[in-house]
Protein backbone atom coordinates (compact mmCIF):
# COMPACT_ATOMS: atom_id res chain seq x y z
CA UNK A 1 0.00 0.00 0.00
CA UNK A 2 2.84 2.29 1.03
CA UNK A 3 4.65 1.93 -2.36
CA UNK A 4 1.63 2.52 -4.44
CA UNK A 5 1.01 5.65 -2.40
CA UNK A 6 4.51 6.50 -2.85
CA UNK A 7 4.54 5.92 -6.24
CA UNK A 8 1.46 7.72 -7.34
CA UNK A 9 2.48 11.00 -5.43
CA UNK A 10 5.74 10.73 -7.34
CA UNK A 11 5.60 9.32 -10.67
CA UNK A 12 2.04 11.11 -11.35
CA UNK A 13 3.46 14.64 -10.92
CA UNK A 14 6.57 13.48 -12.83
CA UNK A 15 3.86 12.63 -15.55
CA UNK A 16 1.74 15.68 -15.29
CA UNK A 17 4.61 18.36 -15.52
CA UNK A 18 5.97 15.87 -18.59
CA UNK A 19 2.99 16.24 -20.47
CA UNK A 20 2.21 19.55 -19.79
CA UNK A 21 5.44 20.68 -21.22
CA UNK A 22 4.97 18.36 -23.99
CA UNK A 23 1.83 20.28 -25.09
CA UNK A 24 3.21 23.43 -23.68
CA UNK A 25 6.12 22.54 -26.36
CA UNK A 26 2.87 21.69 -29.13
CA UNK A 27 0.55 23.83 -28.36
CA UNK A 28 2.78 27.04 -26.80
CA UNK A 29 2.93 28.17 -23.09
CA UNK A 30 -0.30 30.45 -22.77
CA UNK A 31 -2.65 27.83 -25.06
CA UNK A 32 -1.16 25.09 -22.07
CA UNK A 33 -1.94 26.92 -19.25
CA UNK A 34 -5.42 28.19 -20.71
CA UNK A 35 -5.99 24.40 -21.30
CA UNK A 36 -5.49 23.11 -17.71
CA UNK A 37 -8.06 26.33 -16.57
CA UNK A 38 -10.67 25.66 -18.83
CA UNK A 39 -10.43 21.74 -17.96
CA UNK A 40 -10.59 22.55 -14.12
CA UNK A 41 -13.82 25.10 -14.76
CA UNK A 42 -15.54 22.73 -16.85
CA UNK A 43 -14.99 19.54 -14.53
CA UNK A 44 -16.12 21.91 -11.72
CA UNK A 45 -19.17 23.11 -13.22
CA UNK A 46 -19.93 19.00 -14.17
CA UNK A 47 -18.54 17.62 -11.15
CA UNK A 48 -20.64 20.07 -9.14
CA UNK A 49 -24.06 19.17 -11.35
CA UNK A 50 -23.14 15.24 -11.21
CA UNK A 51 -22.01 15.17 -7.07
CA UNK A 52 -26.05 16.56 -7.15
CA UNK A 53 -27.08 14.14 -9.10
CA UNK A 54 -25.65 11.46 -7.18
CA UNK A 55 -26.15 12.53 -3.88
CA UNK A 56 -30.30 12.60 -5.00
CA UNK A 57 -29.99 8.79 -5.85
CA UNK A 58 -28.46 8.56 -2.79
CA UNK A 59 -30.99 10.07 -0.64
CA UNK A 60 -34.10 8.03 -2.63
CA UNK A 61 -32.38 4.70 -2.13
CA UNK A 62 -32.23 5.74 1.69
CA UNK A 63 -35.83 6.91 1.28
CA UNK A 64 -37.04 3.96 -0.68
CA UNK A 65 -35.48 2.39 2.82
CA UNK A 66 -32.72 0.53 0.62
CA UNK A 67 -28.91 0.84 1.55
CA UNK A 68 -27.35 3.17 -1.30
CA UNK A 69 -23.76 0.17 -1.57
CA UNK A 70 -23.83 0.94 -5.62
CA UNK A 71 -25.09 4.48 -5.23
CA UNK A 72 -22.57 5.49 -2.58
CA UNK A 73 -19.98 4.44 -4.28
CA UNK A 74 -20.94 6.83 -7.65
CA UNK A 75 -21.02 9.66 -5.17
CA UNK A 76 -17.76 8.92 -3.66
CA UNK A 77 -16.34 8.23 -7.37
CA UNK A 78 -17.86 11.93 -8.26
CA UNK A 79 -16.12 13.46 -5.47
CA UNK A 80 -13.24 11.69 -6.22
CA UNK A 81 -13.72 13.14 -9.92
CA UNK A 82 -13.80 16.60 -8.38
CA UNK A 83 -10.37 16.75 -6.76
CA UNK A 84 -8.88 15.53 -9.22
CA UNK A 85 -10.26 18.06 -11.31
CA UNK A 86 -8.94 20.60 -9.06
CA UNK A 87 -5.66 19.04 -9.15
CA UNK A 88 -3.62 20.89 -12.03
CA UNK A 89 -2.32 18.85 -14.59
CA UNK A 90 -4.08 17.07 -17.81
CA UNK A 91 -3.90 13.52 -16.99
CA UNK A 92 -5.60 14.04 -14.18
CA UNK A 93 -8.25 16.46 -15.60
CA UNK A 94 -8.85 13.32 -18.24
CA UNK A 95 -9.19 11.40 -15.06
CA UNK A 96 -11.57 13.23 -13.48
CA UNK A 97 -13.44 14.30 -16.90
CA UNK A 98 -13.67 10.33 -17.31
CA UNK A 99 -15.11 9.48 -13.94
CA UNK A 100 -17.80 12.39 -14.42
CA UNK A 101 -19.25 10.08 -17.25
CA UNK A 102 -22.17 8.49 -15.89
CA UNK A 103 -22.03 5.04 -17.53
CA UNK A 104 -17.98 4.72 -16.94
CA UNK A 105 -18.53 6.04 -13.14
CA UNK A 106 -21.52 2.86 -12.73
CA UNK A 107 -19.49 0.30 -14.30
CA UNK A 108 -16.70 1.28 -11.94
CA UNK A 109 -18.60 1.32 -9.09
CA UNK A 110 -20.05 -1.96 -10.09
CA UNK A 111 -16.50 -3.36 -10.17
CA UNK A 112 -15.80 -1.89 -6.81
CA UNK A 113 -19.08 -3.11 -5.76
CA UNK A 114 -17.99 -6.55 -6.67
CA UNK A 115 -14.52 -6.62 -6.00
CA UNK A 116 -15.45 -5.55 -2.36
CA UNK A 117 -18.21 -8.54 -2.02
CA UNK A 118 -15.64 -11.05 -2.82
CA UNK A 119 -13.10 -9.54 -0.70
CA UNK A 120 -15.61 -9.71 2.62
CA UNK A 121 -17.13 -12.99 1.96
CA UNK A 122 -13.01 -13.84 1.51
CA UNK A 123 -12.34 -12.97 4.59
CA UNK A 124 -15.70 -14.14 6.69
CA UNK A 125 -17.06 -16.94 4.29
CA UNK A 126 -20.19 -15.11 4.56
CA UNK A 127 -21.65 -12.84 1.77
CA UNK A 128 -22.38 -9.63 3.22
CA UNK A 129 -26.23 -8.61 3.66
CA UNK A 130 -28.26 -7.31 0.96
CA UNK A 131 -31.91 -5.99 0.77
CA UNK A 132 -33.79 -3.45 2.92
CA UNK A 133 -32.61 -1.87 5.98
CA UNK A 134 -33.86 -3.76 9.15
CA UNK A 135 -35.30 -1.87 11.93
CA UNK A 136 -34.37 -2.31 15.55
Amino acid sequence: MWIRLLLAFTLVPVLELWLLLRIGAWLGAGAAVALVILTGIAGATLARREGLYAWSTVQAELTAGRIPGRKLLEALLVLLAGILLVTPGVLTDAVGLLLLVRPVRARLARRLEERYRRTLEASTGDPPAQGRIIEI
